[in-house]
C-alpha cells in the first residue's frame, strides 16, 4: 500500500508539473501574439499621424477613448478625430517611437514607451520627446485603446 501510495503521489506531482508548463506555454504564446499585436498598433498610430489618417483612429480608439497630452490637456476620441480634419492647424512633421514594452494581462494591454515629435497643435508648433502609457482592451478578438497618457520627458 505504502508503495501504491508513493507511485501514485509521483504520478500526481508530474500530472501538475506538466500541466502547469503546458498552460504556461499556452499564455506565453497568447501574450507574444498580444505583444505582437499591440506593437504593430503602435507603429501604425506613427504612420497615421504622419499620414493625417483619422480613419486609423476612427477604428483603433475606443468610442470612450481619453488621453492625456504633455500640453497638460484631456483629449476624447472625438476632439482628437476633428483635430486631425482640421489640416490648417494640425500636422505631424515627424513622429517616431522608441523604448517600447507591452505588457499583457489577459484582455488588458498597457503599453510604454518614448516618443519624439514634431508637429503643429492647435495652431501651435511642438517638437519635443515624451513618454506615454497606452491601455488597451481585447474586444470582439481585437485590440482597442481606451485610454493614453503621455508626460514631456526629462532632458
Amino acid at each position: 500500500m505504502k508503495k501504491w501510495l508513493t507511485v501514485f503521489s509521483l504520478l500526481l506531482t508530474m500530472v501538475v508539473a506538466l500541466s502547469s508548463l503546458a498552460f504556461g506555454q499556452g499564455s506565453k504564446a497568447v501574450d507574444s501574439d498580444a505583444i505582437a499585436a499591440i506593437t504593430k498598433l503602435e507603429n501604425d498610430a506613427v504612420r497615421a499621424d504622419l499620414a493625417g489618417d483619422a480613419s486609423f483612429y476612427q477604428n483603433y480608439l475606443a468610442d470612450d477613448w481619453t488621453g492625456g497630452s504633455s500640453r497638460g490637456t484631456w483629449d476624447t476620441k472625438q476632439s482628437l478625430l476633428a483635430d486631425m480634419k482640421d489640416t490648417k492647424n494640425n500636422k505631424t512633421n515627424s513622429s517616431s517611437i522608441s523604448e517600447l514594452k507591452v505588457r499583457v494581462y489577459g484582455d488588458v494591454a498597457i503599453a510604454t514607451y518614448r516618443s519624439t515629435y514634431d508637429a503643429l497643435i492647435k495652431g501651435q508648433h511642438y517638437a519635443r520627446t515624451v513618454i506615454s502609457t497606452d491601455t488597451f482592451l481585447r474586444q470582439s478578438g481585437g485590440w482597442k485603446q481606451v485610454a493614453g497618457h503621455s508626460s514631456q520627458a526629462a532632458k
